[in-house]
């Protein structure tokens, strides 16, 4: 058997509920990688959520879940599709963990220089 992660793509958002172009991000960027994640047979998209960032309840985040079998191929791949289709890759951050483990999400990728830490 493979090991799988659980990915997850991280869009900050300006309030808990989001706007109108929060949701058509939301899905886009889900109709997107979960084409490109299942074509490359990496993976798939588990699901989204939005609202509050559990390490701060003053800032707001999206959050899209996905488990892959490919850690670095999944992130080189989201990367490139992300910024080929223009869904907001400036913004985002990527982690990764484990899949079947409780534990702590790992930073792979922040689009701004000098973020370390990351939390859902």
């Amino acid at each position: 058997m493979s090991e799988k992660y659980w990915l997850v793509v991280q869009y900050p958002l300006k309030s808990a509920q989001g706007s109108k172009r929060d949701y058509w991000l939301k899905e886009k960027v889900m109709e997107y990688l979960e084409t490109v994640l299942t074509q490359a047979d990496l993976g798939e998209v588990d699901g989204c959520d939005l609202g509050s960032r559990v390490a701060d309840p003053k800032e707001y985040v999206m959050n899209i879940f996905c488990v892959v079998t490919d850690e670095d191929r999944s992130i080189a791949l989201i990367k490139k599709v992300l910024r080929e289709s223009r869904l907001d890759y400036t913004r985002i951050q990527i982690a990764t963990m484990p899949y079947g483990i409780e534990g702590s999400y790992t930073l792979k990728y922040a689009s701004k220089k000098g973020v370390t830490e990351f939390s859902l």
